[in-house]
């Protein structure tokens, strides 16, 4: 939704500057894109971020129902935070 409002924006825009039909169309072509992609990447991030804390969550439970078990088990390290594609 937020790409097709960025391509009539881009669109009237373009054709207000006096771009002819085809670069303004070409202009908005790019916008839609740009806002897509960056929609896209937001919402993954919220969403590996709602599943880093679901699994720390799982890890807490667990480790509470063998904190008797296994006194003398080190704590693992938590993985660095870092931006970006991949994991």
């Amino acid at each position: 939704m937020a790409g097709i409002a960025a391509m009539v924006l881009t669109g009237i825009l373009g054709t207000a500057m006096g771009l002819n039909n085809t670069a303004a169309f070409m202009s908005s072509c790019v916008a839609f894109v740009a806002v897509s992609m960056w929609t896209d990447s937001r919402i993954t991030l919220r969403r590996r971020e709602r599943a880093r804390e679901r699994a720390r969550e799982a890890d807490r439970a667990a480790a509470a129902d063998d904190a008797g078990s296994a006194p003398d088990r080190q704590p693992e390290a938590e993985q660095a935070k870092r931006e970006g594609r991949g994991t």
